[in-house]
């Protein structure tokens, strides 16, 4: 069994360029994690392409073999840098994990 691990993320800046470049970053610092954390099968994440008004502005999806590896990525000293800038900048997430 595979566990999809799907975050969304609403960026908090009001200027559009911002939000932009954060989530690039975002998604930059999330991707950097492949082949860091032990746990994860696969990891992809990408700002926003379209849509700016109602999309939300960064997603990440991201492979695990089982929930205990999700919670062990979620300590996981790189992971919780990453997590550390994402809450800097972020005014709402929504996240499923859901078995492929």
């Amino acid at each position: 069994m595979t566990i999809r691990h799907v975050v969304m993320w609403k960026l908090a800046a009001e200027d559009a360029a911002v939000r932009a470049e954060q989530a690039a970053e975002v998604a930059r610092r999330l991707n950097a994690l492949e082949g860091v954390v032990p746990q994860l099968l696969s990891i992809s994440a990408g700002a926003n392409a379209a849509y700016p008004e109602t999309n939300w502005d960064v997603t990440l999806v991201a492979d695990f073999d089982s929930v205990a590896d999700i919670d062990a990525y979620q300590v996981h000293p790189a992971h919780e840098e990453v997590a550390g800038y994402i809450r800097s900048v972020v005014a709402s997430r929504a996240a499923v994990d859901f078995e492929v």
